[in-house]
């Protein structure tokens, strides 16, 4: 599978398998997420692989979930990520980190796609306490969480209508409205279709 076909396939899942994801994998997405492009290549990201199943647990309750559906689209037990990755900056190193941790964790997500496993990247985190639970010093900023497992539900793109709130069908599955190519692209000058 190409990178194109994988970004065309790629959806956020909140419904995993139990299936561990191998510690050889997660090990790889955290090489790819530090390759990835860094503003003047000073490389503020690091990264807490959290998957031991009792570690998995005990920061769940830390995450925040599918807030257009709540609590209806939070992962229930039996179904929940069986691994992340804990995203950081290093503010020692570069006072705020956005744009590295967005392409670090981009880099991820195709990563994990492309081995069949699914993700959800969250940024509605109870930043201090994981720092708590992880034993993270305060000169890092914990950027976001990437939940990761085999999925066990869809996600489908839908057409763009009024509203960007996605939901959840009968079956459990998300339909996640994106708005056109042709409303969001402009050729050579802004309204240049």
């Amino acid at each position: 599978m190409g990178v194109y076909e994988t970004i065309l396939k790629r959806r956020t899942i909140r419904r995993f398998r139990p299936d561990p994801v191998p510690p050889e994998l997660l090990e790889k997405l955290a090489e790819a997420g530090r390759l990835a492009p860094s503003g003047g290549n000073l490389q503020p990201c690091e990264f807490i692989i959290v998957d031991q199943p009792d570690r998995v647990a005990e920061l769940f309750p830390a995450l925040r979930w599918a807030a257009y559906v709540a609590p209806a689209g939070n992962p229930p037990e039996g179904h929940r990520p069986t691994a992340y990755v804990v995203v950081l900056v290093n503010q020692s190193i570069k006072r705020e980190g956005p744009v590295d941790s967005a392409a670090a964790v981009m880099s991820m997500i195709l990563t994990a796609q492309e081995a069949g496993v699914s993700s959800c990247w969250l940024g509605s985190i109870e930043r201090e306490k994981l720092a708590e639970m992880l034993g993270i010093p305060g000169n890092y900023h914990i950027d976001s969480v990437l939940a990761l497992g085999y999925p066990d539900q869809k996600s489908c793109v839908e057409e763009y209508r009024d509203s960007v709130k996605y939901w959840l069908d009968d079956r459990g599955d998300f339909h996640v409205p994106k708005r056109g190519l042709k409303e969001i692209l402009h050729r050579n000058a802004f309204g240049r279709r």
